[in-house]
C-alpha cells in the first residue's frame, strides 16, 4: 500500500460515510496514523440521493473528495481500494492493492440493500444506495418517457409509465414524492404528445403504515401528502417478485412495472474474517459493546449501520441513519485516543436528534422529542439541516441555488442522459 512506517499507533478505518468520517474527524492532527480505506475516492450525502435520480441535483453537489478534506493533515493517509478481508490474528486486513497492518481497527462500511434472498428481486429491481445507482434510476427513467414515445402498444406504454417503490420509509417516500412532482409540473412540458395523466406511482408498504419510525402523526400526514400528490399507497401489501415486467404481490393486486425501486430495507455492508459468534446473520451487522468494540476484539470497532449494539432500550441496536453513525464515530475517536494514553474510555450513550421526511414542495414532517409538526415550516427546517449537513461551502451554495432555482420556476433542469442504463433498440 505504500504507506510509511512511523512510530506512531497506525489506527485503520474502512469506509469513508457518515460513521467513517466522524471517525477520521476526531483522529485528525493527533500522535497517530490514519488510514482511511475505501472503495470510492469520495464521501456521499446519502439523504439527497433521491433528488440526483429525480433530476433536482447534479451528482457532484452531495459529494465531497475525502483527500480534499485531509490534505492539509500530518499523517493521515487516504487508499482508494476494497477490503477483501480482515486477519485479526495478524492484526493485518487484505486489500485490493496489498495488505496493511494496524494497531486499531474501525469497521465503518454502512450499509447495502437488503432483497431477503430473493433473487429474481435483486436481478430486476433499481437500487438507490450510492451515487452511480442514483444516476441508473435518473436514465431508466428518462429512457422509458423516450421510449413510451415510440410504441404504439397501449399496455407496453403503460408499463414504461408505471413506477413501483417498494419500501415505505424515507427513502421510499421522499422518492415516491420527487416523482409526483416530476408528474405534477414537469413531464407534461417535456413530453407534451404524450398524456402524463397515464403516468402512475405506486408506493409499496409491507406494514400498515408509512415512516414507521415516525410519529403516528408523521405518518398519517405523510401519506395524506402523497395521496393529495396522486401517490397510490398501498399499505399492507407483500412484495413476492418481480420478473422484469410484472410484480407479484401476497394480495389481488400485480402491478405490469417496467420501472421497480426496491427501497424495502438494508442490512450491514460486510468484511470477511471475523469471528461468525459476532455476526447477526439476518441482518449482516457486528455485535458490539457499549464501547463499539466488536465481540471477542479488543482493538476491533464497528460504527454506524454494520454495527449493532443492543440494549433494554434499542433491542434490535441503534437504527442504521446519520445520526447514529456520526455520534458513534465521534465517540470511537475518543476513546481511541483515550485508550493509547491509558484514560478512561465513555460507553455510548444515543443522543436522538429527531427524524424527518420530505413529501415535496412545501411538504415535509419533522419529529423532535418534544415536538412534532409537518408542513411548509417543517419543509424548511428540512431545507436547513440538510443543506448545513452538506461538505464543503462549495457543495451547499450549488444545492441551495438548485433549490431556490427549482422552488422559482418550478422545475428540475438536470433531466440528462448522461450515461444510458439500458441499451436501445436499432430502429429499423
Amino acid at each position: 500500500m505504500n504507506i510509511p512506517q512511523s512510530s506512531f499507533p497506525r489506527v485503520v478505518i474502512i469506509g469513508g460515510g457518515f460513521a467513517g468520517l466522524a471517525a477520521a474527524k476526531g483522529l485528525e492532527k493527533q500522535e497517530l496514523q490514519v488510514v482511511l480505506v475505501d472503495k470510492h475516492n469520495y464521501h456521499t450525502f446519502q439523504p439527497l440521493l433521491y433528488q440526483v435520480a429525480t433530476g433536482g441535483l447534479e451528482p457532484d453537489s452531495i459529494a465531497f473528495p475525502l483527500r480534499k478534506r485531509f490534505n492539509d493533515v500530518d499523517n493521515f493517509y487516504f487508499r482508494l481500494a476494497e477490503v477483501v478481508q480482515i486477519h485479526p490474528d495478524k492484526n493485518l486486513i487484505e486489500t485490493s492493492i496489498g495488505n496493511l497492518d494496524y494497531d486499531e481497527l474501525i469497521i465503518a462500511t454502512g450499509s447495502t440493500t437488503n432483497f431477503f434472498g430473493n433473487e429474481n428481486i435483486q436481478k430486476n429491481t433499481m437500487e438507490m444506495k450510492s451515487v452511480p445507482q442514483s444516476l441508473n434510476i435518473r436514465s431508466l427513467i428518462l429512457e422509458n418517457f423516450e421510449e413510451a414515445l415510440l410504441t404504439d402498444n397501449i399496455e407496453q406504454r403503460n408499463a414504461l409509465m408505471n413506477f413501483v417503490i417498494v419500501g415505505g420509509g424515507p427513502t421510499g417516500v421522499e422518492l415516491a414524492g420527487a416523482l409526483a412532482e416530476m408528474k405534477k409540473g414537469i413531464l407534461p412540458k417535456d413530453y407534451p404528445d404524450l398524456d402524463i395523466r397515464q403516468m402512475q406511482i405506486n408506493l409499496i408498504q409491507s406494514s400498515g403504515e408509512i415512516l414507521k419510525g415516525m410519529s403516528a402523526q408523521a405518518s398519517e400526514k405523510a401519506e395524506d401528502f402523497l395521496i393529495k400528490l396522486g401517490v397510490n399507497v398501498w399499505k399492507n401489501l407483500r412484495v413476492l417478485d418481480y420478473d422484469g415486467k410484472v410484480v407479484t404481490t401476497n394480495g389481488i393486486d400485480h402491478f405490469r412495472a417496467e420501472t421497480v425501486i426496491w427501497a424495502a430495507g438494508v442490512k450491514g455492508e460486510m468484511v470477511h474474517g471475523l469471528d461468525a459468534t459476532c455476526i447477526i446473520d439476518r441482518a449482516e451487522r457486528y455485535k458490539v459493546n457499549e464501547f463499539n468494540q466488536v465481540d471477542t476484539y479488543s482493538n476491533i470497532y464497528a460504527i454506524g449501520d454494520v454495527a449493532c449494539m443492543k440494549s433494554e432500550k434499542n433491542p434490535y441496536g441503534h437504527p442504521m441513519m446519520a445520526q447514529p453513525a456520526i455520534q458513534q464515530g465521534k465517540l470511537v475517536a475518543k476513546n481511541i485516543l483515550a485508550k493509547l494514553f491509558h484514560k478512561k474510555t465513555e460507553a455510548f450513550v444515543y443522543n436522538d436528534k429527531g427524524s424527518m421526511a420530505t413529501i415535496g414542495r412545501n411538504k415535509a414532517v419533522v419529529d423532535l422529542e418534544n415536538w412534532k409538526f409537518q408542513g411548509v415550516f417543517a419543509w424548511f427546517v428540512w431545507m436547513f439541516v440538510h443543506l448545513f449537513s452538506l461538505i464543503g461551502f462549495r457543495n451547499r451554495a450549488i444545492v441551495f441555488l438548485n433549490w431556490v432555482y427549482n422552488y422559482i420556476r418550478f422545475d428540475r433542469e438536470t433531466r440528462l442522459i448522461i450515461r444510458p442504463y439500458k441499451k436501445k433498440k436499432k430502429l429499423l
